[in-house]
């Protein structure tokens, strides 16, 4: 057995993030446990363990209500269900992946199977993990049975993306939100490991490993569990070169390097780092880690100056990061965002980039745009510029005209998104989200994708003149007409032939 799964928590105690231990034990101990939570966060930081906590509490032969009430919160942990529940084989607690089981058949299974009592347990006990992968359809298809569940029914929604999921779910729901691990709580967790393993482990130690789960508590046990599996030597100096080759990658170097503008030595000690086998995100994270603490020096919090920089070069070297930082996972090339961020830098233009940024921060004009360092070549002489209007703004409804303008706003960035589109119609905007009838299952999923989304939303916002979410369901195609020895008959598009349409424009004749 892993470590992981070894000491995972098994008591609200034992949870070791301090918001959601202390709001789980509230709602406990007042004795009205809620039929229906909503558990979100990151990947890794104990929603699925506390989840099996709640089904424990929830079905304990040993923990009364009435003890409950006394303070006593906690499952006792041996009898048959806490044991069941504690080994994955209890039948009226069921673990439902939605990424998997996402479709409308299989709620409708659930919904019937939510009608029988339990098999053995008190109550019956439903988590869905990655509930926001559910399709609209599946997902209302849920809402029925939140809104009116069966007295011996609980649900536990999981999600690491609460925004996807729609608002009427979210409303009958507690929500319980699980923030990214703190360094202390992450090192609280590795001291129970270690103390159970019976080792002796520096608490510097421990804290490298905290910083390199990224906030994870299972990504924080894997980390120690592979270095004990190797047998590494566990000093502060062994870890910190193993977690981040902080040797292989000389962070203070290529800052100087960058300070001289020195482009091709810069990119190469890039490479260098990464032929030594030092991911990209462990180099972008150094970077700015280093630039943060460069730039509180300035501002008079700590002392770690970096020599050949002033604030304003810091601040736009961090915009710069920050952004490569974001395109690593979808470029088909690593380091490419990296390399990219570089050039821009050490470019003549970067100086003027930054001289224009520095005076419209002094300005107090209401109609500016602020320099786009990914668009050096729209930087004029003049300090301050107008804001670029590409349609109307604070719209109240998008109409055919605004549709229109939509469309021939996306086709020059992306003509597959344009294309999609086409199959598609605006039903109704609230000023804040924009839902799409999307004619086919093919162009739904495709308009659905992260990549298309995003450049979606960007347009849109930009048109209507706030920040808008994009969303799609599936609609009925439009009836187009024809006359036939003039009477009019009606016909339903054909999907085929629009399917394929798309499809060339996407994927190339």
């Amino acid at each position: 057995m892993t470590l992981y799964l070894k000491y995972r928590p098994q008591r609200l105690e034992e949870l070791d993030s301090d918001s959601v231990r202390e709001s789980l034990s509230r709602i406990v101990a007042s004795g009205k446990i809620p039929h229906a939570f909503l558990f979100a966060g990151p990947k890794g930081t104990g929603k699925t363990s506390a989840a099996r906590i709640i089904a424990k509490i929830l079905n304990c032969e040993g923990t009364s209500q009435k003890l409950r009430d006394r303070g006593e919160i906690e499952p006792c942990g041996k009898c048959r269900e806490c044991v069941s529940i504690g080994q994955d084989s209890n039948l009226d607690v069921l673990e439902m992946d939605a990424a998997s089981h996402r479709g409308i058949d299989d709620v409708r299974a659930l919904r019937d199977a939510v009608k029988l009592a339990p098999a053995k347990a008190k109550n019956k006990v439903y988590i869905i993990d990655e509930v926001h992968m559910l399709t609209s359809e599946a997902a209302n298809a849920l809402l029925k049975t939140l809104e009116e569940p069966p007295t011996h029914v609980y649900f536990i929604l999981a999600t690491t993306n609460p925004e996807k999921i729609i608002e009427t779910i979210r409303s009958r729901t507690t929500f319980i939100p699980f923030k990214k691990a703190t360094i202390e709580e992450l090192v609280r967790s590795l001291t129970r490991v270690v103390s159970g393993e019976k080792l002796k482990i520096p608490n510097e130690t421990l804290g490298l490993i905290a910083k390199a789960a990224g906030g994870s508590f299972r990504d924080a046990v894997k980390i120690l569990e592979q270095l004990l599996v190797e047998k590494r030597e566990l000093t502060f100096e062994a870890v910190s070169e193993i977690l981040f080759q902080r040797k292989a990658f000389e962070v203070e170097n290529f800052l100087s390097l960058l300070a001289k503008r020195e482009t091709k030595k810069a990119i190469l000690e890039i490479d260098s780092g990464v032929s030594a086998g030092v991911s990209v995100n462990n180099i972008l994270t150094a970077i700015l880690e280093r630039l943060r603490s460069g730039l509180l020096a300035l501002s008079g919090i700590g002392e770690e100056k970096i020599e050949g920089y002033n604030k304003d070069e810091l601040i736009f070297l961090i915009k710069l990061f920050i952004k490569a930082a974001s395109e690593v996972p979808i470029s088909p090339i690593e380091e490419l965002p990296l390399e990219i961020a570089i050039i821009k830098w050490c470019q003549p233009k970067a100086e003027s980039i930054l001289k224009n940024e520095a005076k419209l921060d002094n300005t107090k004009a209401s109609n500016i745009v602020i320099p786009n360092p990914d668009r050096p070549d729209e930087i004029k002489n003049s300090a301050v510029l107008p804001q670029k209007t590409t349609g109307p703004q604070n719209v109240k409804e998008v109409n055919d005209e605004v549709w229109r303008r939509i469309l021939a706003e996306v086709k020059p960035i992306n003509t597959s998104i344009e294309a999609l589109l086409r199959a598609a119609k605006p039903l109704k905007y609230d000023g804040e989200t924009l839902t799409l009838g999307v004619f086919y299952k093919f162009h739904k999923e495709r308009l659905e994708d992260f990549h298309h989304r995003r450049i979606l939303e960007e347009v849109v916002g930009t048109i209507l003149g706030s920040t808008t979410k994009v969303i799609c369901i599936l609609t009925e195609p439009p009836a187009r007409k024809v006359q036939v020895q003039k009477e009019e008959v009606v016909l339903t598009e054909g999907g085929d032939k629009d399917i394929i349409k798309v499809a060339e424009e996407i994927f190339g004749n």
